[in-house]
């Protein structure tokens, strides 16, 4: 469960509507059909305008990543594992890289260690592994654009909520949507959207550090290097506050 994601909209809704009541608004007015019509069935009309379906169809996975968060293998965790790769591969050999590597769980290690093992040159494996990144980055990318796409369209959608609303207001019930619709525009467009998309971003750019250490713990062991080379290379990628030194715990 992503924490933050939870924490943020629990304390954005608590925010409306306790602010609404100090107010002295009735916080039911936002239970609304006309109102969350008009902006969430309008979002998503306009996503559907602005996307291609291959992306529309990731929308479920996207939304299950920010509210659940995304297993990404930590730093510390491919700094021992490159660690040990680089003593298994002094002792063992070729061997010794491939045992490890078909123990990893992770597919993206586990492929690039097998370049490794198999013996490609180092350019090879730049090249393909650095090929690989970009996709994902290109997906990531296109993922996140939906989302501060319908940043941009949910408040608009509030105005156009509004006008509707206008155009009925001989109904006092026509001028409350007009305005719910405005308040869910821009709460969906500025607490939802936008923060969403921004914490794709955030959660990609984790991924890509991480599979770039990994490369760079491939080429280091595809040259040869020593355990103790492999963990002064690798450390680079980790925040001092944060670093261990295996040999101390050894």
């Amino acid at each position: 469960m992503e924490k933050s994601t939870t924490l943020g909209m629990t304390l954005g809704l608590f925010a409306v509507g306790y602010g609404m009541y100090l107010k002295g608004a009735d916080p039911h007015a936002l239970i609304n059909p006309a109102a969350f019509l008009i902006i969430f069935a309008g979002t998503f009309a306009a996503l559907l305008n602005a996307f291609p379906m291959k992306d529309i169809k990731r929308f479920g996975k996207l939304l299950k990543i920010i509210f659940t968060g995304k297993k990404i293998t930590s730093k510390q965790e491919i700094l021992e594992l490159f660690v040990s790769l680089a003593k298994s591969a002094k002792s063992e050999g070729v061997m010794g890289i491939e045992k490890k590597a078909n123990e990893v769980e992770d597919p993206f290690i586990r492929s690039t260690l097998i370049l490794v093992a198999d013996g490609f040159p180092a350019d090879f494996i730049a090249e393909t592994v650095e090929s690989e990144i970009k996709q994902m980055e290109e997906r990531h990318r296109s993922g996140a654009a939906i989302f501060a796409q319908g940043g941009m369209y949910a408040p608009t959608l509030g105005v156009l909520g509004a006008v509707i609303g206008l155009i009925g207001g001989v109904k006092v019930y026509s001028i409350a949507a007009a305005f719910v619709a405005t308040l869910l525009g821009i709460f969906t467009g500025y607490v939802m959207w936008h923060p969403f998309a921004n914490k794709l971003k955030r959660i990609s750019a984790e991924e890509v550090e991480m599979k770039k250490m990994v490369l760079e713990g491939a080429l280091a062991l595809q040259s040869g290097a020593s355990s103790i080379a492999m963990e002064a290379k690798l450390q680079s990628f980790i925040p001092l506050s944060q670093r261990k030194s295996l040999r101390d715990e050894g």
